[in-house]
């Protein structure tokens, strides 16, 4: 049996390492083990973070929600269930966006939710 050479397919997986780390600093962008040892873990932290940043607004959103829950006389908690008995079907996305952008809408539905 004759030997597998693999100059074409090493050369292309090389270039796609390199690719992948060009903007990385100093040996990190240049040398082929250092560049795959910095891709493996930034491809790990993507894949993580992809997840965490889903939490983060949500967080984010809450806190909105809260802050503008509160300065209509209403707890978060109790302005979410609000929400839900009266038949509303709005995200917590919408939500915030609406405390942030439209307060007197928010406002008005702080008002259903208080079942005023």
């Amino acid at each position: 049996m004759s030997r597998v050479k693999r100059s074409v397919t090493a050369k292309k997986k090389r270039r796609k390492i390199l690719k992948w780390a060009k903007g990385f600093f100093g040996a990190r962008s240049r040398l082929l083990k250092t560049a795959t040892e910095a891709v493996d873990r930034s491809m790990k932290y993507a894949y993580r973070d992809r997840r965490v940043r889903k939490r983060e607004f949500r967080q984010l959103w809450i806190a909105r929600i809260n802050a503008a829950a509160r300065m209509n006389d209403v707890t978060y908690s109790r302005f979410i269930a609000g929400v839900r008995k009266s038949g509303l079907v709005l995200d917590r996305k919408i939500l915030a966006d609406l405390a942030v952008h439209d307060p007197n809408a928010f406002s008005k539905i702080a008002t259903m939710a208080k079942g005023e």
